[in-house]
Parts: structure tokens; sequence; C-alpha cells
């Protein structure tokens, strides 16, 4: 059986020659393949078409443009060979504001790869990045699980990150498209989101939120107490539901497998039922949400 593939080299083992060793160092073996004072004109090194993050932004490619202007381009672009061109598989900031900043040439160091690890590498570099929102980075590590099937325990240890904390930004992929847009504009914290996860009309919450300033405690409060507000329902006697010998081993069986508490609610005869599964920590919700977005293999 194949053995599953794990994360890519990523952007720290790429840079490992350049970080430990210097130029004489490389001069003196001979080692002409690596050498770290290579570099290209500028017109020659193209964008990867594939590149996830799309928008940079005017004020701080202006302010990297300046910096270069005064110190140039200190950090290599890495790149690939395509053609008589090289392809930036990291570094694409530093490409933009270097022609802002009229530079002709760029260092580069050029790596063999196919395009899967280029695509592997551009989200793996995004993640890294600092000033990604909540939305941008659980969308890279959605990608890393969708194209490669890496666990969310495999991303974790690979870039350092919790599996808890990747486990609370995929959640937010959940939430309606209006709520992840307020995220991604800064009118909303992810603490706040992360409230806004079991609300039954997010949307309608975080506008109240936005308008009122509310803390992320008090964004819980509003989740909690959602609907309290209209007239309680006058309660009826409800005949309890017969639960057949089947039903109630399903539920012990599927109650052992999650380490969880399972009720199955499914009417005698009826073709459709429902199911409820109580967790009583985040961690067991971090175990709930791995199980049920695990890629398929196959």
């Amino acid at each position: 059986m194949a053995k599953k593939k794990g994360l890519g080299r990523g952007l720290s083992a790429l840079m490992a020659d350049v970080a430990e060793a210097p130029v004489e160092a490389v001069e003196a073996k001979g080692e002409t393949a690596k050498r770290l004072d290579q570099s290209a004109p500028i017109e020659k090194i193209i964008p990867n078409p594939d590149q996830p993050r799309q928008t940079f932004a005017d004020d701080d490619l202006r302010d990297l443009a300046n910096s270069i202007r005064e110190k140039g381009v200190i950090q290599p672009l890495i790149v690939r060979p395509v053609g008589e061109k090289f392809q930036i598989v990291a570094g694409e900031r530093r490409w933009r504001a270097a022609q802002q900043a009229q530079l002709h040439e760029l260092p580069i160091v050029v790596r063999e790869l196919d395009g899967a690890e280029v695509l592997e590498i551009a989200i793996i570099e995004n993640i890294q990045r600092a000033d990604l929102n909540a939305i941008e980075e659980a969308l890279g590590y959605r990608q890393l699980m969708d194209k490669f099937g890496h666990t969310q325990e495999k991303m974790a240890e690979a870039l350092g990150k919790s599996r808890s904390h990747i486990a609370n930004l995929l959640r937010l992929l959940s939430l309606p498209d209006g709520v992840q847009t307020f995220l991604r504009d800064g009118k909303l914290s992810a603490g706040h989101a992360r409230a806004l996860i079991t609300a039954s009309k997010p949307e309608d919450l975080a506008k109240k939120v936005i308008a009122g300033g509310l803390s992320v405690r008090q964004t819980e409060m509003l989740v909690k107490n959602e609907g309290k507000e209209a007239a309680p329902k006058p309660k009826t006697a409800k005949s309890p539901m017969a639960r057949d010998a089947d039903t109630v081993a399903l539920e012990g069986d599927l109650s052992a497998a999650l380490g969880m508490k399972v009720q199955l609610n499914h009417p005698s005869g009826a073709a459709s039922g429902s199911i409820t599964i109580n967790y009583s920590s985040l961690d067991q919700l971090d175990d709930l949400c791995m199980v049920l977005t695990k890629p398929q293999s196959g």
C-alpha cells in the first residue's frame, strides 16, 4: 500500500540552505547549483496563476517598496523554471513591491517542483503570513485537507499550530457568507464569529453585534438568549415516542464509537428521523468535527 503523502517541505525547509550556508562556504565547496547570489531580470520572473492569495494591500506594497528602495530585497524569491522564465513559488509580494521600486533584477533560489508541490507551498506560505484574516487562514487549511488529504493533526504538527486552533478556524467556514465577509473586513473578530456558529440566525445577530460594539462575552450571551424575546408557546403534553430495541441498541453502538451521548429520534414505520449528539467539552467537539470532516479515501 502506498504511504500517505505528508505535508510538503514548506518554506523553512526550502530556505534551509540559504539560512545555513553563506555564499563563501558554498563557493568553496563548488556547489554552483545552490549559489545564493543567483539573480534574474525582473521581466523573466512571472507569478503563479494558481496563487491562492489574490489580494495584496496597496499600503503594504508601498511600504515594502520603500524598504526595498532603501535596503534591497533581502530574502530571495523561491522560483521554478518554466520554459525560459521563472515562476514564483514563494515571494510574489516582494516581486510586486520590487516592480514599484523599479528594480531590474531580483535574487532567486531555483527549485525543481511539480504543480502540486507549488500549490501546496503557496498555501503554506499564505497560512504562515501574520496579516491573514481568520477566514483566509481557514480556507488555507481547508485547501490542504481537500487537495492533499492532510489531517488536522498533521497540519498542526507541521505548521506549529494547535489542533484546536485549526479546528476552531475550520468551523468558521460553516458561517453564512455575510458573516464571513464581516470577519474578512475586520468588523468581527474570530472570537465573535465563533460565538455565532451555534446561532439560528447568525447574520442577524452579527449585525447587532457590530451596531452595538458588543464584546465576545456579550455576543455569547446574545446567542444564548436568542429567541427568548418571543412569547413562550403553551406547553402541550406529548406522548412519549415509541422506541424499539433496535433503535436503543444502535444508540448504544454510536455512543460507544464516538465517546459521546447519541440519541436517535426515529418514529416507528417512518423512513426519516433525526440524530442528536451531545458533547461535554470543546475537545469532544473538536474530535466530532474531525470525524465529520475527515476526507473519504477511495
